[in-house]
Formats: C-alpha cells, structure tokens, sequence
C-alpha cells in the first residue's frame, strides 16, 4: 500500500502517484538521479523539467523532489497534472436525490461523467465533488458523455460495492427514450438480441454474427413527434453502445449520434447537436436498507442545445 499523499485534492482529483521500481528490478545506476528518472518514466506531454523547476514533484514527506537528488528505489513521488484549459460544458446538472449513501443526478449532454482524456474539470465527479463538498463521491455505473439522463453516484467509497454489484446483477430496472426515425414496416415491441464487441481504441462497437447473444433491449414505440419517433428501450444487458448499435440495426440510428451509422468529424468541445438519447428511468431495491427506489428525468425528447 503507498503511503498517504501528501499533496491536498486539486479541481476534487487526488494527485497523481508514482514510484520508482525495486532493486531487484530495475539496475540502482540505470538513473544516476530522480530528475533523469522522471524524464525516462513519465510520457513526452508531461513537462517534466519545467514541473521540476516548479517543485511540483513532492516525495511522501511532502518535500519537493529535485532533479539532481539521488536516485533510489522504492520511492514514492506524488503530482498533480496540468489539465487544458476546458470550456465550459453548457447546461445543468440537477439534483434528483441525496442522502447518507447516494447522489441521484440529471446530466446534461457532453458532460463527461468521469475525468479522462481532455475532460476532467469538466465532468460530474469533477463539478459535483466540489460543489457537494463530497471528495469520495463516485459513479456506480456508465453513462457516457454525450447521453443525458440519470447517474447515480455513491457519498463514500465505503458504498459503492453494494450499489455496483446491484447493477452487475441487473438488479436495477433502467429505461431509456430515444428519437429516432419511424419504419411503417417495423413490427414493434421488438427484442433485439446479438453479440456485441467493442475493442480498446476503436471508436464504434460492432455485431459479431453467429456469436452467443451478450445483449438484449426490448425496443418499443411510445409515440411519434416531427416525423420522428420516440422509442422506449429497456436493455436488459449492459453493454458499451448497445442502445445505439440495436437501434441502427434496425434501420432507425439515434437522431444526432456522432458515430452510427457514421463516425462525424466533430470537435469534442462542439455542443450544438445533442444526442437524442436519454436516460429517463431507474428503479431498484436498496440493497443496503431494501427501501423501493425509483428516479425519473426531468428531461424530455427532443432534446435541444442547453445554454
């Protein structure tokens, strides 16, 4: 276990840690000093010397590291990252619900959920951690960036096991609505069944035929708007894009998605075209108090660009 760090939480991120490798790993005089080691150790986009100059590398002491101190093994530097200068993601996210264990919340479009990548002040653990004064607050389950809708996030790690394992055995009943063209030769309610398979670093996930189903969404159609239609779709598998690879293989792709049927060159700090997908309704038992739960958005299709 590394020690506690020593360097407060930044933008509600704890520092980022690293530690130089044992011994019998690594030959002692491969770095003759920690500066030469940062260099080697630490990717081309983090400004090492300049961070070093800085005193921005602190040791579990909280004494900055220097570039011309000894190298030694087992030893544990702490830092923070510069982030980009975000813009700021447009629209609310609303409070559904709070208490000891849990923050319910209504995301709008484009706001990330976790840090990552180029959004980090921009997402919800980010914004709510420190507008909730709630440094441990953490997601239980996926929703990404550009879907709106309901996250549901836990207080204090001590929570999240309970409420994450409840989603990892389908114990909580999601619906989704979605706007997406109308088919008159569509025979709905339908469930769609498949394999779906999305590889690390691939932008869309895809069918694989003949494989064993690893997805399921019951697709129905609740009502028409503007020639459209707004589907209900209750997954009943969790898979990354499911809700969007099922409708477009039905012929009727969410209405804005940047990626199905066709990846579109769009800035990640473009807001103007929401996607039409929404997290709309959650309900569980508690599996701490076994209480009945159930959430619902204040959001409604169609979904327009929030200012």
């Amino acid at each position: 276990m590394p020690p506690r760090s020593p360097l407060p939480a930044r933008h509600g991120l704890a520092a980022a840690r690293i530690h130089t490798p044992a011994a019998d790993r690594e030959p002692v005089d491969r770095w003759p000093t920690m500066g030469a080691w940062l260099r080697d150790r630490l990717p081309d986009h983090v400004d090492v010397p300049r961070m070093l100059a800085q005193e921005r590398f602190v040791d579990s002491s909280g004494r900055a590291v220097r570039d011309a101190d000894p190298y030694a093994p087992l030893r544990w530097v702490w830092f923070h990252r510069d982030l980009r200068d975000e813009p700021q993601v447009p629209g609310q996210i609303h409070l559904v619900h709070r208490d000891e264990r849990l923050v319910v919340v209504d995301k709008p479009p484009f706001l990330a959920t976790i840090p990552r990548g180029g959004h980090v002040r921009q997402s919800v653990v980010v914004r709510l951690r420190e507008a909730l004064d709630l440094p441990e607050l953490s997601p239980v389950h996926r929703l990404d960036r550009v879907t709106s809708g309901l996250l549901m996030l836990t207080t204090e790690s001590r929570w999240r096991g309970a409420y994450q394992t409840a989603f990892e055995r389908r114990a909580v009943h999601k619906t989704y609505r979605a706007l997406a063209p109308l088919r008159a030769d569509l025979e709905l309610p339908r469930v769609v069944r498949n394999h779906i398979r999305k590889q690390r670093g691939t932008w869309c996930a895809e069918v694989v035929p003949e494989a064993p189903a690893n997805a399921e969404t019951l697709v129905e159609l609740e009502r028409e708007v503007g020639g459209l239609g707004v589907y209900r779709l209750t997954p009943r598998t969790g898979r990354t894009h499911q809700l969007r690879v099922h409708l477009l293989g039905l012929g009727i792709p969410i209405v804005d998605d940047p990626l199905y049927p066709q990846v579109r060159d769009v800035s990640i700090d473009d807001f103007r075209r929401p996607l039409q997908l929404l997290a709309a309704e959650m309900a569980f038992t508690d599996p701490v108090d076994g209480r009945p739960r159930r959430f619902t958005s204040a959001r409604s299709l169609p979904l327009a660009p929030e200012g």
